[in-house]
């Protein structure tokens, strides 16, 4: 038999009441200590009721300003910029860095550059676009001094070509034609891009026609350095009115927030056709085509107005972004080298150490010194500060760890056996010292992973990869740690040591 529904919405009914209650009881209470609160403060003196209002007003306002600010949302701009660097802080990691005996003759000359063109104080524009869009047309009729090789078939932009053009209003400008993606390697193409679109001044992606995937991708990937941008739509003769004016208005739609703006021009170069001759045979004409961009140099007229030494600082941040960006790429290398030193310099003294224990107990004492000392200077080539305490925690969990895979470490320094039948006339010393020197190199190469790509000592995270490390050691590995064991043995019977 179906329950009725009436003493539901009974319950219901009545916890809605008790809520309403409760909430009204909350507003008149509150009301009260306001009103109670006025009251008091209307009768305190002047010179104290002041302060006090002040006081309130000013907690008030802060605690208004606190929810503001953990409520607001982070406000994020249409197309993203560089991170801004200074040239003395890009000076001071290119030192840090030859003094790691990075290679820094690349970053270097990257800054020469820069100083080179801001002290020319000429503007320089980047051409984009893919291949056939009719870069080097538009570059012969920019600046037709330059006399760029054109090609109808396409394609023959191999580096990045600088031309000097002129716009209606005398001015010069340099123009740079990098090759697109079609033209080389795409890992080429991409450093000849960034390289050149941060170098200069202001960018310009020509287009044939409605862009391709591949296009947009690249289109906005050039609008994330910052520079002003203008979007070309060329071969604009080709098109009817109304497609043409169709097309740009998708363009303005689309990447209003990449393009400062969009036009269309008809860049002349080569064209072929047939044409019939009056006794009836066909002839193949190629004619050159009048160019059509006074749209363009009206465009770049105004962008570059102001001249380069407005357009510099965008440029320059731009540049040392990019300079500081592989001079970390640098550091991140010259880190990893040194953590490889460090980590093979503690797994010797590791096992060194143990072979030299010969007292109860003192090995721990030994390899608990190194591992603290490992610990530190990897945290120190990897940048991350770490404390006293974080130190004695990591090395706490990596010693239960060890403990726990005892019975492994020592399967390790069987298969070392193998490896080399040699170590089996020096006794077990010598695959204590295999434990050993395995856990240090394991504990080494795991922290060193864990500061580069966490850059904090995230002992969780070290632990997990010690055990697996160890859990599955590679056997060039175990024969790199017992070869030190061997040698550092051998050492010690030479010199009448027992091992």
């Amino acid at each position: 038999m179906p329950q009725p529904r009436l003493p539901l919405r009974l319950i219901l009914f009545a916890a809605l009441a008790v809520g309403g209650a409760i909430l009204i009881g909350l507003v008149v209470a509150t009301l009260n200590s306001l009103l109670e609160f006025y009251q008091r403060l209307a009768e305190l003196p002047l010179w104290l009721r002041l302060p006090l209002i002040a006081a309130v007003a000013l907690a008030f306002g802060a605690l208004l300003w606190l929810l503001w600010r953990l409520a607001r949302p982070t406000s994020k701009s249409a197309v993203p910029t560089a991170i801004p660097v200074s040239r003395g802080e890009v000076d001071a990691r290119i030192d840090a860095l030859r003094e790691r005996r990075a290679e820094t003759a690349a970053l270097e000359a990257e800054l020469a550059e820069l100083d080179r063109r801001r002290a020319a104080g000429e503007v320089y524009v980047a051409l984009f676009g893919e291949i056939s869009t009719g870069k080097s047309s538009l570059i012969r009729a920019l600046a037709p001094e330059a006399l760029p090789a054109i090609d109808v078939r396409g394609g023959t932009t191999r580096i990045v070509a600088h031309h000097r053009g002129r716009l209606p209003d005398g001015r010069e400008l340099i123009l740079a034609d990098v090759p697109g993606s079609g033209e080389v390697d795409g890992k080429v193409h991409e450093q000849l891009a960034r390289d050149e679109a941060l170098r200069a001044h202001a960018v310009v992606y020509l287009c044939a026609s409605d862009l391709t995937r591949a296009q947009d991708a690249e289109l906005n990937w050039l609008a994330r350095f910052g520079k002003p941008l203008l979007l070309v739509l060329n071969k604009a003769d080709l098109y009817s009115d109304a497609e043409r004016d169709a097309l740009l208005r998708r363009f303005e739609q689309r990447y209003a927030a990449q393009a400062r703006a969009v036009v269309a021009i008809s860049a002349g170069g080569s064209e072929r056709y047939e044409r019939t001759l009056a006794d009836g045979r066909r002839e193949k004409v190629e004619r050159e085509r009048v160019p059509e961009i006074g749209a363009l140099t009206g465009a770049l007229v105004d962008l570059t107005r102001a001249g380069a030494a407005a357009l510099e600082p965008a440029r320059e941040a731009a540049v040392l972004a990019e300079v500081g960006r592989r001079g970390d790429e640098l550091a991140r290398a010259a880190a990893a080298r040194e953590a490889v030193d460090t980590v093979a310099k503690y797994t010797r003294r590791a096992v060194v150490g143990a072979l030299a224990a010969v007292a109860p107990g003192s090995d721990i004492l030994i390899q608990g010194a190194l591992g603290t000392a490992l610990v530190r200077e990897l945290a120190r080539i990897h940048g991350v500060p770490v404390r006293e305490l974080d130190v004695e925690a990591l090395l706490a969990r990596v010693g239960l760890t060890v403990r726990n895979t005892t019975a492994i470490v020592l399967a390790i320094a069987g298969n070392a056996l193998k490896a080399f039948p040699g170590l089996g006339t020096l006794g077990g010393g010598v695959l204590h010292a295999i434990a050993y020197g395995l856990v240090f190199d394991s504990l080494g190469n795991a922290l060193a992973a864990t500061l580069a790509e966490r850059a904090s000592l995230d002992a969780a995270d070290v632990e997990a990869r010690v055990r697996a490390l160890l859990a599955e050691p590679a056997r060039e590995r175990v024969e790199r740690v017992a070869r030190l064991a061997w040698e550092a043995a051998r050492g010690d019977r030479g010199n009448g040591a027992e091992s």
